[in-house]
């Protein structure tokens, strides 16, 4: 499947030519390399990095490909498409021991 519509059944980018002019831009990465093309292939198990959000100040995802469709459906079946990343890297919250009450000490 091409780069740019998987970018739009995935719901990241409003529009299909968004997503393709995001890609001629040279802003997407596939598997750690940038593609330029938007008729460049997806395939499931591919990773992809790419900038979403105002221009001013844009969040880079990193998201695998899960699967492929045949149309953009609604925002659930989106999140189907892909695994997120981006999340998967962020820090977690340092943990809290647990508290005792006073009983207990």
């Amino acid at each position: 499947m091409r780069i740019d519509k998987w970018l739009w059944l995935a719901r990241f980018f409003k529009s299909r030519s968004l997503a393709g002019r995001v890609v001629e831009e040279g802003e997407v990465r596939l598997n750690g390399r940038a593609v330029a093309k938007p008729s460049q292939t997806v395939k499931v198990g591919d990773v992809l990095a790419f900038p979403v959000g105002p221009a001013t100040r844009p969040v880079l995802r990193r998201v695998r490909v899960a699967a492929l469709a045949d149309r953009r459906g609604p925002a659930v079946e989106a999140r189907a498409l892909y695994a997120d990343l981006s999340e998967a890297e962020r820090p977690l919250p340092p943990t809290l021991e647990p508290r005792t009450s006073g009983a207990e000490r």
